[in-house]
């Protein structure tokens, strides 16, 4: 507890809502204070040290110390008459109390015998001493107690602890909150306290967003400001946070003279058995009014500091004593400070009754939509003395100043001003903007309100008719009627028995949940899910073979392979009466018809058809679905297959399966494996419907360009269809059947007469398009019909295809509406607008003049499609030694690929082998490249001993089209025979292309890709394909027509390769081929050799 508070102090605090602005002593109880002044010799004599004390009289009407009363035994005369004096002062106390509010009171002293406060609650040394009988404080415990005199705040206070606050000022007559941070200035106001000086400045920081509580420039602050007593300090936060709740009560406004800088240094201890006394100061009480003066006021004997001023000892006692002085050792701020006095007015003027007038009307205005300032208002007229507020002008512009939410610098500038009418008219124009705050405050309210309020008419109106249809009714509860709909719907399914079993246990946990929960979205969605799937749904099949290669063939030419399969798997179900579902993987080339013949599989055997692509997935969701747990989860796409085809036997087609990706939600490869495995998806279990699922029925059918990315274990549960390429006879027929129609009907040609030449169509496959598949074909001929469609256009004009004609009669007036339309490009227009701007069908389309006759062939087939791309069928008409034409295998199908071996400098005696390769080789072909060359070495050594070219040759081995990456082992026969074409020097026959894995000791192995790469052994113009005898049974296989014209030779040792490749070699004519240049020179020959050597050096 705060030393110093008492029970008056407590009062003060009760009574902290009202405010007396007159805190005078009456002449009585003055005559009374001065007389107690007079200290006895035994005041001095007593054991206990006091204070120095100010032998001065009062002349002001608010003193800074206050007699404590005391209740004497056997009073004397001058305690009678002292007591006959206190009963003014007593009724006036009390009619004071009646007729307005008390101010806060300072912080008595004491009781215990210590000095009590002085009028600022200060140790001033005035105990009430002068009412005993010259005794000292023995006798304190037998007098008797008397009634409390009121304690009064100084007029004067010259110096004190200013505290700097932000954001606004403080008023006269209005409490604040504030927080103290700085721990300095905790401890100097909780000293204060301790001390009874509870008084300290307020001045306002210019800079809004700072929080300092030390001035430390009188610039910091304006410069005037109140003289506020701290009525309550209460901790607050704790460790570093720890702050101080202070509250402030202001007084008076002072002025801010001078700043005496904060000591850094630390604080001096504080001393509380010597507290310094009240500096005393007396002042006319000017801030009364205009007063006239008594004559009682006249004849009195009034004490001033004049007299005391003579003394220079006492004024510096003044000095020393003041009630701060004790924190100039402390780094707070302290300033020293004027009182500011209202300037004399007439309360009567017009102008100032105006402004009163205006100003209590905008109050009243603001309360009427304002509760809380309704509140502040009524608050404040209660507080007033006065009768009327009118009477007090100077009270209402503070209070219409304080309340106010204007700038800071606005209500500074009412605080400062001194006069009445300018602080009036300043704070009137505060209270206005005030007003229409709250005014649109309001208007915002009620529109809020307003939209609510309609919001819950609508609601109760709803909820009234609901349920008065259900009385009459017409209408069931909204979730029993959701819950016959679950039931119906679920009695048409053949749900199996653990379905069933979950789905009543849903639908009970439905039943007794209420709307509003959460869960019962949650389960109405598993419901929704749960009944539409189609249990025990399945289509009729039609198992007819002649329409299924009847609608096989309308759809696709060749794909002998893919049709001959679903004709078997229609076979198997006519005589079975059903079938169960099979896991097709058809692997090719791009542009071979991998997608499309899945849609015309699901329309020969009459199922639904789903497709969905893999390709990139990474997430395991998208197989098997989302946890319920999750918001927003779904089934997986093999659930929502199901629920758009309505069956359970669709045909569901899983598009590029071999890009499918892998990320951190899992491994959606690995999920396929149950999907995709004849023993276990009879039970697929989905994570979102956590029932088992029958997937048995489903024909699943799986693309991929390649089978290298796919996962082994998930391969083995694929049937593999390889789709090769096509020929040009298979393009050809292509092309006339479905590519050439279709290019025709989408550029607006059907009826016209534009023909596309078989030699023009010829001409693009040879020259522009000779990729395995026919999409870039594609791409060909309908640019073509789109130059077809320019050109007759430009030929006929713009006249005989005007817009006039074109256009529908909406179609003109949605053109007219977007003329009109200024919005910029980037911008959308209005709905309206664009409402105008559009129509279902704007325009119809133009017929072509019969008249019009166009025919692209071989000649003018340039100028639709530009000069050839590809300009011979082989890179080489007649292959020189060491070139030999060897097949691959691409993504794109197959392709010739030339290796070519060269000699890197001349051959001598002294030369040193080496062998080098080029051709952007990868890892496998690089090996297959060592392994031909000590092939090619071993084979020339046994069998053309006498050929030493590989002991001296620089080799340096090549294969074109270095930007394309190569591997794989299928070339090494075609590397040998480059290298031994160089070493026998023997041309190869450049109609001849091989393919083969070649082993060190000359085996020849099993290759992939065969069909690919005799499509391009054709197109490049072979006759005659070496492959390994392995593959035998593929070559057996592969159609007529891509065979046709090409002559298969298959081979088990690269000697059977050397026999094709060079027949009729003289090894006696190749023994001897490279002796001339491997010749061991003459001695002569070396003598000139090194002359000439030694010359050039030179």
């Amino acid at each position: 507890m705060v030393y110093g508070r008492s029970v008056a102090w407590r009062q003060s605090l009760q009574q902290a809502s009202r405010r007396a602005y007159n805190t005078s002593t009456c002449r009585a109880c003055q005559a009374q204070l001065r007389a107690s002044q007079i200290a006895p010799k035994s005041l001095r004599a007593t054991t206990r040290p006091q204070t120095i004390q100010l032998r001065t009289t009062l002349a002001a009407s608010r003193d800074f110390t206050s007699s404590t009363a005391r209740r004497k035994e056997k009073p004397s005369d001058e305690d009678a008459k002292n007591d006959i004096v206190d009963k003014p002062r007593q009724e006036e106390d009390s009619s004071e109390a009646k007729g307005k509010s008390s101010e806060p009171a300072p912080i008595p002293g004491a009781a215990d015998g210590k000095a009590a406060a002085a009028g600022s609650g200060g140790n001033g040394g005035e105990s009430g001493s002068g009412y005993s009988d010259g005794g000292g404080r023995g006798k304190r415990g037998k007098i008797a107690g008397r009634e409390l005199v009121k304690p009064s705040v100084p007029d004067v206070y010259p110096q004190v602890m200013a505290i700097p606050i932000a954001q606004r000022p403080l008023f006269p007559g209005f409490y604040k909150a504030i927080t103290i941070r700085d721990p300095n200035v905790i401890a100097a106001v909780q000293e204060l306290l301790k001390r009874g000086q509870s008084y300290v400045g307020a001045f306002l920081l210019k800079d809004q967003d700072s929080s300092q509580d030390v001035i430390n420039d009188p610039s910091e602050v304006y410069d005037v400001g109140t003289f506020c007593q701290v009525t309550g300090a209460f901790p607050a936060g704790h460790g570093e946070d720890r702050a101080l709740q202070a509250v402030l009560y202001p007084h008076r406004r002072i002025k801010l003279s001078e700043l005496i800088p904060p000591n850094r240094s630390p604080p001096a201890p504080p001393m509380p058995e010597q507290a310094p006394a009240a500096n005393i100061e007396a002042t006319p009480s000017e801030e009364q009014g205009e007063q006239p003066e008594t004559d009682e006021q006249k004849g009195g004997v009034i004490a001033s500091f004049e007299e005391q001023n003579k003394d220079a000892e006492q004024q510096k006692a003044l000095e020393v004593n003041s009630p701060t002085a004790f924190l100039r050792s402390w780094p707070v701020s302290l300033v020293n400070v004027e009182n500011l006095a209202d300037e004399p007015f007439d309360k009567n003027a017009p102008t100032i009754r105006a402004l009163i007038s205006e100003i209590v009307n905008t109050c009243k205005d603001i309360g009427n939509v304002n509760h809380l300032f309704r509140d502040h208002v009524s608050a404040f007229a209660m507080s007033q003395s006065a009768a009327n507020i009118a009477d007090e002008p100077a009270k209402l512009a503070d209070f219409a100043a304080a309340v106010s939410g204007g700038e800071m610098e606005e209500a500074q500038a009412v605080l400062a001003s001194l006069n009445i009418e300018q602080r009036l008219s300043k704070a009137l124009e505060v209270i206005k903007k005030e007003h229409m705050n709250a005014q649109l405050s309001s208007k915002i309210s009620k529109d809020v309100e307003s939209k609510i309020q309609k919001r819950q008419r609508e609601y109760w109106l709803m909820e009234q008719m609901k349920g008065i249809r259900r009385e009459l009714g017409l209408e069931s509860d909204g979730k029993d009627k959701l819950v016959e709909k679950f039931k119906e719907k679920a009695a048409k399914l053949a749900m199996p028995d653990p379905v069933r079993k979950v789905f009543d246990e849903e639908i009970n946990k439905l039943a007794h949940l209420e709307p509003a929960a959460s869960e019962f979205n949650v389960t109405r969605n598993y419901l929704d899910w749960l009944t539409q799937i189609p249990w025990g749904q399945r289509s009729a099949e039609n198992f007819g073979i002649k329409h299924a290669r009847e609608v096989l063939d309308e759809d696709h030419y060749g794909l002998k392979d893919v049709k001959d399969r679903i004709l078997e798997f229609i076979a198997v179900g006519k005589l079975r009466g059903t079938v169960e579902g099979k896991i097709l993987c058809m692997v090719g080339p791009p542009g071979v018809g991998k997608t499309s013949i899945g849609k015309s599989i699901a329309r020969a055997l009459n199922r639904q058809y789903y497709r969905f692509s893999v390709g990139g997935l990474t997430d395991v969701a998208e197989i098997k679905g989302h946890r319920r747990t999750y918001v927003g989860a779904l089934p997986g796409r093999i659930i929502q297959a199901l629920k758009k085809c309505q069956t359970e036997n669709p045909l569901i087609l899983i598009d590029e399966v071999d890009k499918i990706g892998r990320g951190h939600q899992g491994d959606p490869s690995s999920a396929l494996l149950e999907l995709l495995d004849p023993e276990q998806n009879n039970s697929f279990l989905d994570h979102y419907m956590d029932v088992p699922v029958d997937l048995s029925k489903v024909l699943f059918v799986c693309t991929a360009n390649m089978l290298d990315t796919i996962p082994r274990p998930l391969l083995d549960r694929m049937e593999v269809i390889e789709l090769s390429g096509y020929v040009a006879d298979e393009k050809m027929a292509i092309a006339e059947r479905y590519l050439a129609p279709q290019a025709k009907e989408t550029s607006g040609l059907k009826e016209v007469d534009v023909e596309l030449d078989k030699e023009a169509i010829h001409e693009l496959i040879n020259k522009y398009a000779r990729e395995s598949g026919v999409r870039n074909l594609k791409k060909q001929i309908e640019k073509v019909y789109r130059k077809s469609a320019l050109k007759i256009i430009q030929d006929l004009g713009e006249d005989a295809f005007s817009e006039e004609k074109a256009l529908t009669p909406e179609g003109k007036e949605a053109q007219e509406a977007s003329k009109e339309d200024q919005t910029d490009a980037k911008d959308t227009p209005s709905e309206a607008q664009m409402e105008k701007e559009t129509t279902e069908i704007p325009r119809v389309a133009l017929k072509v003049p019969d008249s019009v006759h166009v025919r692209i062939d071989k000649d003018n087939l340039k100028d639709y499609v530009g000069p050839p791309v590809f300009t011979a069928d082989r890179l080489y008409d007649t292959t020189p030694p060491g070139v030999a034409m060897g097949l691959a295998w691409t993504q794109m199908g197959g392709a010739a690929l030339y290796v070519e071996s060269i000699l890197g400098e001349a051959l001598t005696y002294s030369s040193r082998p080496s062998f080098e390769r080029t051709g952007n080789l990868k890892a496998v072909m690089k090996e297959s490249t060592l392994i031909a060359y000590s092939f090619a070495k071993g084979l020339v050594a046994r069998r053309f001993p006498g050929n030493k070219f590989f002991d001296k040759a620089k080799v340096h081995l090549h294969c074109p089209e270095g930007a394309v990456q190569k591997d794989g082992p299928s070339a090494g026969i075609t590397m040998a025979t480059s290298l031994l074409s160089l070493a026998l020097g023997k041309e190869v026959d450049p109609t001849v292309a091989m393919t083969g894995e070649l082993t060190v000791t000359g085996k020849v192995l099993r290759i992939g890709g065969l069909r690919e790469k005799t499509v391009a052994a054709r197109r490049a113009g072979a006759r005659m394909v070496v492959f390994p005898r392995d593959n035998l049974s593929d070559w057996i296989e592969l159609p007529e027509n891509i065979k046709q014209g090409i002559e298969g030779k298959p081979v088990d040792w690269y000697s059977d390769v050397f026999d094709l490749v060079f027949p009729g070699v003289n090894a006696e004519e190749v023994n001897q081929l490279w002796k001339k240049e491997l010749r061991r020179p003459s001695k002569e020959e070396r003598e000139a050799e090194e002359r000439d050597s030694g010359f050039e050096s030179d």
